[in-house]
């Protein structure tokens, strides 16, 4: 990739040459693989790197973090988890929720440090008793499947029922101290609403598109509550110290567009309009696996950052994005089992590719476990070395 300005960059590993071309529009760069990046702004040096990036300032790279980050590929928190074997101990206790999230940023200094939680954490306080069991995962224990189910359901409020997130998080920030971003998170509607009727996860959904499909007014009910929900949610964290939300949605994308429209993207569209009503300056990412042949409804929810799964070519996800949104990722996890030199060349191809700006660089996914620690420091050593 070569983009052309006098700040852009033809390669990573050589000196910027100026245009013989004038940039078709101010305030945007030209790129030989066709389209527009956004022309970044002058930086805001007292804001961490990420959201410098996110807002379109001038910044010397990409901020990287990745998605589970603090996790099961790290000794150090599988022995936390021989002490401490329940998942939602480990995630509702503060000390271990701080000591978890922390170590990432300890050994490789991301610059965005997201809480240790899970996006089922609020479904307690809101009458929907679940657990998430080793070697098996989310566990619902009474699935929903009527409409007497869903009356059932509170609306969530995170003061009461998740007091430990916010004191995790402010904890986090004062230790995190600006040098990176704090991240929080939360589960989109359709994904919470999946879980929650299948039981727990599923190959093929069909109670959840059962239920969307023959008794459309009582899933919408059920999603309405969802969403109300997550938009308080993502206020209290941000209110507690969060710099920057992701919302992960996860299952929507086994749906048709169609559906995603009906089923998802309202509800999605919903909770990053109330957000911002209130935080207008808290960047949200939004997450969704296996999202090639919705990338462009995506943006239609209105959030700061769409994050790109690895099955999309960066390049193309940029020119169906448009120039006006950010974009995370979209490094396969897999290649984290590659060569050193392997990891390194497929950094600098999906950095190129997203060009200069507005570009957060992760994995399309999660760690995957049995990755080697080693091979994510290097990950993250690449990374912190390249320079626009």
């Amino acid at each position: 990739m070569s983009c052309s300005t006098v700040s852009s960059f033809t390669s990573l590993f050589a000196p910027p040459k100026k245009s013989s071309l004038p940039n078709p529009k101010p305030g945007f760069v030209h790129c030989s693989l066709g389209g527009m990046v956004v022309e970044p702004k002058a930086t805001a040096a007292t804001e961490p790197l990420l959201l410098n990036a996110v807002r379109g300032h001038d910044v010397e790279r990409p901020p990287v973090w990745l998605m589970r980050q603090a996790g099961r590929y790290m000794k150090s928190y599988q022995i936390i988890c021989e002490k401490h074997p329940s998942f939602r101990e480990r995630s509702e206790n503060v000390d271990l929720v701080i000591e978890i999230s922390l170590q990432p940023w300890n050994v490789f200094k991301p610059d965005g440090v997201i809480l240790f939680s899970d996006i089922l954490t609020p479904l307690s306080g809101m009458n929907i008793p679940f657990d998430i069991v080793k070697g098996k995962g989310p566990v619902i224990f009474d699935p929903l499947a009527t409409a007497a189910d869903v009356d059932q359901v509170r609306e969530f409020n995170p003061e009461e029922s998740v007091p430990y997130v916010g004191e995790a998080l402010t904890i986090l920030r004062r230790e995190v101290d600006n040098k990176a971003a704090v991240l929080g998170f939360v589960g989109a509607p359709f994904t919470l609403a999946s879980y929650v009727v299948e039981g727990g996860s599923s190959k093929h959904f069909m109670k959840i598109k059962r239920l969307a499909f023959s008794q459309p007014k009582v899933l919408h009910s059920l999603l309405q509550k969802f969403a109300t929900s997550m938009a308080k949610y993502i206020r209290y964290q941000a209110d507690n110290g969060a710099q920057a939300v992701q919302i992960f949605d996860s299952w929507a994308t086994e749906l048709s567009p169609v559906d995603f429209e009906e089923f998802s993207l309202h509800y999605l569209k919903q909770i990053v309009d109330a957000v911002k009503q209130t935080h207008p300056d808290l960047p949200l990412i939004l997450y969704a696996s296996g999202s090639g042949g919705l990338v462009e409804r995506l943006a239609l929810t209105g959030v700061d950052v769409v994050s790109l799964d690895w099955t999309v070519d960066m390049a193309e996800g940029r020119r169906r994005l448009g120039h006006d949104i950010a974009v995370q990722g979209n490094v396969d996890p897999g290649v984290l089992f590659g060569s050193k030199e392997f990891i390194t060349n497929r950094i600098h191809d999906t950095v190129r590719k997203a060009g200069k700006g507005k570009h957060i660089l992760n994995l399309g996914h999660g760690i995957k476990v049995g990755t080697p620690e080693e091979n994510v420091a290097h990950f993250f050593e690449v990374a912190k070395a390249i320079r626009y």
